[in-house]
């Protein structure tokens, strides 16, 4: 059985992204600030939409998070019904984000402290690497977890390396 995946934030890069994790027959739940982005999605794709982060997160065993920067990425998460407020224990989110290694530090450590689990895999390609499915996925945390989300990873990428410890996979892409 597939496992149920949640998918945060629905721009240039993560619509597409869901997208190809729907068309893979993954049970995809999917939030969005703007509800005409999921909306549009929802029709697009099969899934459903959840009105908050938090409700995705409660009905999903990883969720991807794809948003704007560092700030995007703590309010998503950290906020009152940010992910990290409904993912149940052992519950894992990757952030395909290009954010600060700091802060991908920080988010590991702050879902390590609830039980769950955080990897930092910013992306490379651009839009038209995540419409063909064809990213480049850099990856820091867990190397257990890596290998748990790479098959799904491959949904939309071309190829995913596992880079090191948290904080890694910004590193690498920054370099």
């Amino acid at each position: 059985m597939k496992q149920k995946v949640a998918f945060i934030g629905l721009g240039v890069m993560g619509y597409p992204m869901a997208g190809h994790l729907a068309n893979a027959g993954y049970t995809v739940v999917v939030f969005n600030r703007s509800l005409e982005k999921a909306d549009k999605w929802s029709k697009t794709y099969p899934g459903t939409i959840a009105k908050t982060a938090a409700e995705a997160a409660r009905a999903s065993d990883i969720v991807f998070v794809c948003v704007g920067n560092d700030e995007d990425v703590q309010s998503v998460l950290c906020s009152e019904h940010g992910v990290l407020s409904g993912l149940a224990p052992e519950g894992i989110v990757v952030d395909h984000t290009t954010t600060s290694a700091t802060l991908a530090v920080a988010m590991h450590e702050h879902s390590k402290k609830i039980g769950c689990f955080f990897l930092d895999a910013p992306v490379s390609g651009g839009e038209v690497g995540a419409q063909k499915g064809a990213l480049t996925i850099m990856a820091g945390g867990s190397e257990k977890i890596y290998h748990r989300v790479e098959p799904l990873m491959a949904c939309y990428s071309r190829h995913s390396e596992y880079m090191g410890p948290p904080g890694y996979g910004q590193l690498t892409k920054m370099v």
